[in-house]
């Protein structure tokens, strides 16, 4: 039986982890003639993308717990959602420690991110009767918010 040859771009579409696995032993000898340029360029363009869309995701579930941290009367003890605060601390600062240049990105989300953890607690009913702020009551600056136990 005869073997069938995919082209770098036909491996993309048929088997992706083959076309990486692929992509980095072509990158490696540098054998860049042979590279699917066009499928490598979305791939990392891609990349970027979700390191921004995990910032703004967990800047978000960040901003929500320390909310209910700090406006939430609970008869319950705030373990819980303080464990959730210092996770999302660590995981953020990692990504900031990764991708430094994310710090804009940072400050250019930061108010909607506000916007949508407030929204996500009112949308429960049991938190709808705190009266939160329509600006972030919390620092937006991130050394401070990713370090400092603000909330209590």
């Amino acid at each position: 039986m005869k073997e069938l040859k995919l082209t770098m771009s036909e491996l993309y579409e048929t088997d992706f982890a083959l076309w990486l696995e692929q992509t980095a032993k072509l990158l490696k000898a540098q054998d860049f003639q042979h590279l699917d340029l066009a499928n490598l360029i979305e791939e990392v363009e891609g990349l970027a993308g979700r390191d921004r869309r995990e910032l703004k995701s967990r800047l978000t579930t960040l901003l929500e717990h320390v909310l209910k941290r700090k406006y939430v009367n609970s008869s319950y003890n705030y373990r819980g959602w303080e464990e959730t605060i210092l996770r999302e601390q660590d995981e953020l600062k990692n990504i900031l420690a990764d991708s430094p240049s994310l710090q804009g990105y940072w400050l250019e989300v930061f108010d909607s991110c506000y916007q949508l953890a407030k929204r996500r607690l009112v949308a429960n009913s049991d938190y709808r009767k705190y009266a939160l702020s329509e600006t972030c009551p919390f620092p937006t600056d991130s050394e401070q918010l990713l370090n400092d136990i603000f909330w209590e």
